[in-house]
Formats: C-alpha cells, structure tokens, sequence
C-alpha cells in the first residue's frame, strides 16, 4: 500500500520591505568602511567572511555599524544590556506597518496622519522607537523601569538630531512631566560606555513584577496608533542563558520576570481592556509558540474583536507576533506578506456518545442562518458551505452565538436566497468523528482574493464560542493551519 506524502509545511520568510530579505549583510564590506568592525571579521576556507556570534563585542559592533551604514542612526549601549538583531527587529516593524495599512481598524479622527507608537521597555538600545522613526517617520513614546536603561535610550536619541522630535522616552512610575532628552553631550569615549555598574540599576523581582505596563504610564486623553513589546521571556536568568551559540547581553530586567513572558503579556492585555481604545493596535512579540495557544485564549475571554498573529524569522530563530483590538473590524483585509490563515480547527471532546458529527453540524447551520447567511450542506460529506456578507458577519459576530431552542424550525424555513455580492465570506466546515464523544471541527476559506477573508479567523472563533455553549464538553484548539 502507497505511503502517503506529508504535506509540507513552508516556513515563513524574511518580510519582504525588510531591506535585508534580498540583500545580507557584507561583512567584508563592512568590515572595509568600519575599522572597529575589522578586529571581529574571519574568514573561512573559502574565503567567506563571518564574525563569532558568541561574542557579545562582536554582535554589538555588528548591530552598531548596521544602524550606520543602513539606517543613518548613531548607536552604542553598556556592557552586558540587551543587544538587537537589526534585521529581526525590522521585521516586528514592517508588520505593525501591515496592520496599519491594512485598516482593518478604522483610524483616529485626527488630521495627523503621522502613526505614534508606544514600545513598552523600550531597553537602552531604544531599537523600536529609532528603526520605526528612521525607517517610517513614526513617533514613539518609549518606556522603562531602570536608570541605565532610561539614560542610555536617552542618549541615543540625543546622538540622532533628525530624530529627536519623534521620540520620548519616559521613566515608569515616574507621574510627572518628563522631558524628551538629557544632557545633549554624549559620551564617545568606550570606557566611559563600558563604565557603568548596571548592578545598582537592578530591580528586585517583586517590585518589578508589581511596576505598571500601560496604566499610569499613558497620560489621559492620550491616543497612539499601536503598542509594542519585546517582553522578559523567561522566569530565570538560568533559563535566558540556555543558547550557547549566540551572545546577544541581556540584563536580569530585560530578560526575566516572574511568570515569563506569559505573565509579562497578560499584563498587557489586562492593561488594554481598561484602555481599549487609547490603542489601534495592541501587539507584543512572542518568543514560545505554546504562550501564542494560552495568549489567544486570554484575549478571547476578554472580548478582543481581532486578533493577528503572524511568524518573524531570522536564520534559525523563529519569534511569534501577537496583535488584537477592541474595534470593530472594517471589511479591508491586511494587506501582509503573510497570507491570511485559511485552515482553522478545534475539538470538541468529551460528548455524549450517541451524539454525532450530523447533529453538530446542523447546529453549525442554524447558527450562521439565523444571522442571514446562506449555507449549503452535504450530509454524505459531512460539510456545510457558508456564504456570507459584510451585514451577516457584523451580526453574527455581535449577536451571542445561540442554538439552542431553534431546532423545531426546519432548514428550509430559515433558508434563503441571497443577491449575488462582490465581497462575500465563502468558507467550508467539516465535522468528523474521530472516536465516540470527539469530533474535530474544521474551516477551511474558500475565496481566499475575497475583501471580507480578515474575517475568517474572527468567524470561526465565534463559532467555537456558539458550540461551546451547545455542547459544553472540553474544547482543544488545534495547531493545525495552513497557507
């Protein structure tokens, strides 16, 4: 018997406006225009030049000349504080760039159109707030909770005069009104960089853990297009040292907090129920994929309207990026490098044992009926098309998801015929019985080109929601999506 082929699975690329997705960077080239670049530069046997990656000198230079060469930007950090990869960072840009150009969240009311950003623990390398106003012109607020980490922003913004209208940075759990800069002079000399005792900057674990995200930090009436957040991402500074093969720094405050990085974002998200709408987006990177299950989770017990997640790559590291909102989704899908997710699953699991994938997926039916979709099923395949517009999306994500008590009306009665649209949701679901009392439930969108495919993931969240309620067994959700 014929094995079957696994399908492959294509991994997520370099975003494509990234400027180093075409072009890498030359280190022998660099190490030509930049002489303290030189010393980290050697060369294989076949002449291929390369620098040590576990050399905390070595990437730090790297980052300093790419932000120079390629970016116009004049940069340095002490000893020992958190060290960004360029090209990674870039990436985490280019996508909040997508969800703003996409406006799937409607704009502010304002005649500025320049997009203000708020990085939470923007560090002392201040990477966000520079790459977004150098590449974008956007204006960032920038957050801390340590004295190195507040001054070295500081002064790196300072050391880049065509930016220094773009960006503040403000101390958290500091109420007052902060200046956007320190003394204008800036230290070139190396041994007054590297003599800093980062030491006396520490925060203990417990005041850390209590110090506020976005509340108290954005001033009332305050409104940014967008939040972002490179986050503490483990629970022990053992645990952040488990890569041998790069050496990036990272002190205790960046890189550790009690819970790791899933309490770090819950953090943030508890904070963006009370602020809602202060945000366009809200997003924060993602360093373990089994957080991204346990974050969607959070962000859809706390009513978020949409959600986006998406993959940034960089050689062999693989970080995840988490977006939500609290306004409703006009029609526009994301226009991102990154195709919409077009398979979602769950499983419905502990059922009675009589109950079967029919009776599951009548109930489907009536669910997107009653909001005036069109459906289409086919009881021998064991699937049900759906057809719907802008309006019966709008109700069936803004009505609770109701079954229950609808049965005694026949299928036909709630059916109907529906004028021809240009922009329609087309998407199929499958029910299957894999063992009595579990039955995977699966979507899969069918007109991908459609205006209206943003939805799909928000649809078919509700629709888990509206199941959960008729059939209040456990429910898993799958990993299972594909391009």
């Amino acid at each position: 018997m014929p094995s079957k082929k696994k399908r492959r699975i294509e991994r997520p690329t370099i975003h494509p406006r990234n400027r180093y997705s075409e072009n890498v960077p030359d280190f022998r080239v660099l190490a030509s225009l930049y002489p303290s670049f030189e010393p980290y530069v050697y060369y294989t046997r076949g002449g291929w030049p390369k620098i040590d990656w576990t050399d905390y000198n070595a990437t730090r230079e790297l980052t300093r000349v790419l932000l120079d060469h390629d970016h116009n930007v004049k940069w340095w950090i002490p000893d020992g504080q958190l060290c960004p990869a360029v090209p990674n960072r870039s990436n985490y840009i280019h996508w909040i760039e997508d969800l703003l150009s996409s406006e799937i969240v409607p704009k502010f009311d304002s005649c500025d159109d320049n997009m203000r950003g708020f990085d939470i623990g923007t560090g002392a390398n201040c990477i966000y707030p520079l790459l977004g106003a150098s590449l974008l012109g956007w204006r960032f607020v920038g957050s801390d909770v340590t004295d190195i980490a507040i001054e070295w922003a500081r002064k790196n913004v300072d050391c880049n005069p065509h930016l220094l209208d773009l960006i503040e940075i403000r101390r958290v759990g500091d109420g007052s009104e902060l200046e956007n800069s320190v003394d204008n002079t800036v230290r070139n000399s190396e041994e007054t960089f590297f003599s800093q005792n980062t030491d006396q900057s520490r925060v203990d674990e417990k005041t850390y853990a209590s110090l506020p995200v976005l509340l108290g930090i954005v001033r009332d009436n305050e409104k940014f297009d967008f939040c972002m957040c490179n986050p503490p991402f483990f629970e022990t500074i053992e645990e952040a040292g488990l890569n041998p093969e790069t050496s990036f720094g990272g002190t205790h405050e960046e890189m550790v907090c009690p819970g790791g990085e899933r309490a770090f974002i819950t953090k943030i998200i508890e904070d963006s129920v009370e602020l809602k709408q202060s945000f366009r987006w809200y997003t924060s990177m993602v360093g373990r994929k089994v957080n991204l299950k346990f974050l969607v989770s959070k962000l859809r017990d706390a009513g978020v309207s949409i959600v986006k997640t998406t993959e940034f790559v960089q050689g062999q590291t693989s970080r995840w990026g988490l977006a939500w909102s609290f306004a409703m989704p006009k029609v526009k899908i994301m226009a991102s490098h990154l195709p919409e997710k077009s398979h979602q699953s769950f499983t419905l699991e502990g059922l009675p044992r009589q109950l079967g994938a029919v009776e599951v997926l009548k109930s489907v039916e009536l669910l997107f009926l009653s909001a005036g979709a069109s459906c289409k099923t086919n009881l021998f395949a064991f699937t049900v098309d759906i057809t719907a517009s802008k309006e019966n999306c709008d109700m069936f994500l803004k009505d609770d998801a109701e079954v229950s008590g609808r049965e005694d009306r026949t299928l036909c009665e709630l059916s109907r015929e529906q004028l021809p649209a240009s922009d329609e949701l087309c998407f199929r679901v499958s029910v299957f019985e894999q063992i009595p009392g579990t039955l995977l439930v699966k979507g899969s969108l069918l007109h991908k080109q459609s205006p209206l495919s943003g939805l799909f993931s928000s649809v078919f969240y509700k629709l888990e929601e509206g199941l959960r309620k008729k059939f209040p067994g456990k429910i898993v959700v799958q990993s299972n999506t594909w391009k």
